[in-house]
């Protein structure tokens, strides 16, 4: 299994098993099924409302004694709501709680957007906050806090740009030490990768599948499948592979993170054989061709009468 090096020695499985959109009911099972097979990398989140069942799964997977808490990388995020610094690691201890856990070893600061505390989605402008009144800044700090503590072992951000980045690490003694955004073959962020690579900080690419099991709403008019797209079937043919593998494995030969998301055994398995794969040159540069800045995760979710999503990525 391919992994990201940190600074201090401390290396994450390139695959991990994604939790966003995994259902009440299935999630838990999807994650014991997942370090079964030999996943050593699971992602959650606060806002995913999950973290509750994916904590009794650690809890009834560590306690059996055959694969042990310090050999599983447990990722998690703030939400939007927690962003003052007071607010920081209280957040973070509600987590730990409910995924059964002492520490993190990865904590992201999961958008660069604030809202009033208690807010999930907002609904109006004034649920909103600034960041003029909470500077991102600022959470940073309760995130560098939260290290000091021992409460997480590595901290970092998710769907930053290289201008939100670039302003953290100019005003702040210690640098995301990952930045988790959307990365496959239709959005490859050539310019983000570079910059990351410079400055020593990790990426992990969500929705590497296209993230079809999206809601509706999120969903835009005529949206292109990565899953369907000719060059990437084709390619998958020829290795005997599927399209779900060609798209994890181009995200690893890249030196990035890849979390899949699922909760079907069959795909879970699959997913994490993709590390077996090997992509040619020619593959490479044909799915290099592929890219078009799309997005599927747009943040449109955030929109509301007096606050445009459209600054979120700074283009």
């Amino acid at each position: 299994m391919n992994k990201l090096k940190f600074k201090n020695g401390d290396e994450m499985p390139a695959i991990g098993l994604g939790t966003w959109k995994s259902k009440k009911g299935l999630v838990g099972e999807a994650v014991d099924i997942a370090l079964h097979t030999g996943y050593r990398h699971i992602d959650c989140a606060a806002i995913y409302d999950n973290e509750t069942e994916i904590g009794e799964a650690f809890s009834r997977v560590f306690s059996e004694g055959k694969i042990k808490r310090e050999d599983v990388w447990i990722t998690s995020k703030l939400w939007n709501d927690s962003h003052r610094k007071e607010d920081v690691i209280p957040a973070l201890k509600k987590t730990l709680k409910d995924l059964n856990l002492d520490y993190l070893d990865l904590y992201l600061i999961h958008w660069p957007v604030a809202f009033i505390k208690g807010v999930g989605f907002p609904e109006n402008d004034r649920e909103y906050l600034s960041l003029e009144e909470v500077p991102l800044q600022e959470t940073w700090e309760g995130m560098i806090e939260a290290k000091k503590q021992g409460l997480v072992k590595h901290i970092g951000v998710s769907n930053f740009s290289e201008k939100k980045l670039n302003d953290l690490i100019s005003g702040s003694p210690e640098s995301p030490e990952m930045n988790q955004v959307e990365l496959h073959p239709f959005l490859q962020q050539h310019e983000l990768l570079a910059y990351c690579k410079e400055n020593d900080i990790h990426l992990t690419g969500y929705s590497p599948l296209g993230s079809s099991d999206r809601s509706d709403a999120m969903k835009a008019e005529n949206e292109p499948s990565l899953l369907e797209e000719p060059v990437i079937k084709r390619i998958a043919e020829k290795h005997n592979a599927s399209p779900a593998q060609v798209l994890i494995n181009w995200g690893i030969s890249r030196g990035t993170a890849v979390i899949p998301k699922s909760t079907t055994k069959e795909h879970i398995i699959s997913n994490l054989k993709s590390d077996e794969l090997k992509l040619t040159e020619d593959d490479l540069k044909k799915i290099a061709s592929l890219d078009r800045h799309f997005r599927y995760v747009t943040g449109e979710f955030f929109e509301t009468k007096g606050n445009t999503y459209e600054n979120i990525y700074d283009e």
